[in-house]
């Protein structure tokens, strides 16, 4: 019901071009910043953060996501909600240093190795009323943070659901989280190994080509002699 009234169904979230964000390099394995990037992205915080407080509030949060992104208010506050664990309207780097890197994970197609490398930060942050839990509606709130798709939900509650409460705790999750991690590897090999039969392919054509070109350029002279006598 949240989801479809902030309007975040099927709603993926996208970096705006040239943006700062879209200058960090965020590692394909551990899903985390090179400390260069840390830095930089640490001097940024300091320049958003105008009050000197080391925090960011609801309104200087928003108009750092409106100018990275193309999420609306309202699914700004969404996350801003989601990020502010103490319901203090303030944020510290530690919660921004976090969203940055889902917004990259995101943005590189990683979120399946984020939510794997990083599932305690990411299950605490849809156990959104701290009971150690999370249901359905959490994880549709947020479906446009993490890419989660519509058969992988139905997948989650029906193969992970082990106490049948319709609700996941931290080690039900955790074994979700590795079995997309499996079946994200093997579809990134199925992929790997088509790329490489299509290269293949593609090769043996080319030898073909090249050969019955040869074979044509081979027969010409032949025939133009044959002309030339008759």
């Amino acid at each position: 019901m949240v989801a479809r009234v902030f309007g975040l169904e099927g709603f993926i979230m996208k970096l705006k071009q040239g943006s700062f964000l879209w200058y960090l390099y965020l590692d394909k394995l551990y899903c985390l910043l090179s400390v260069r990037n840390v830095k930089a992205l640490v001097e940024y915080f300091h320049l958003l953060d105008v009050h000197h407080k080391k925090t960011l509030n609801d309104v200087l949060f928003y108009h750092f996501l409106h100018h990275m992104t193309d999420l609306t208010r309202n699914q700004i506050t969404v996350v801003f909600n989601m990020l502010d664990w103490n319901a203090v309207g303030e944020i510290g780097f530690d919660q921004f240093y976090m969203l940055v890197c889902i917004l990259l994970a995101q943005e590189n197609h990683l979120e399946e190795q984020f939510i794997f490398r990083h599932s305690r930060p990411v299950f605490e942050l849809l156990d959104l009323d701290g009971e150690l839990k999370i249901g359905p509606d959490n994880l549709h709130m947020y479906n446009f943070l993490f890419n989660i798709k519509k058969q992988q939900l139905r997948d989650l509650y029906y193969n992970f659901d082990i106490t049948g409460d319709r609700l996941l705790n931290y080690k039900e999750f955790k074994l979700f989280t590795i079995f997309s991690m499996d079946k994200y590897q093997e579809s990134q090999k199925a992929e790997k190994e088509k790329k490489k039969e299509k290269a293949l392919l593609k090769k043996k054509l080319s030898q073909v080509n090249e050969s019955q070109r040869e074979s044509l350029l081979g027969i010409q002279p032949f025939e133009s002699i044959s002309n030339y006598n008759c």
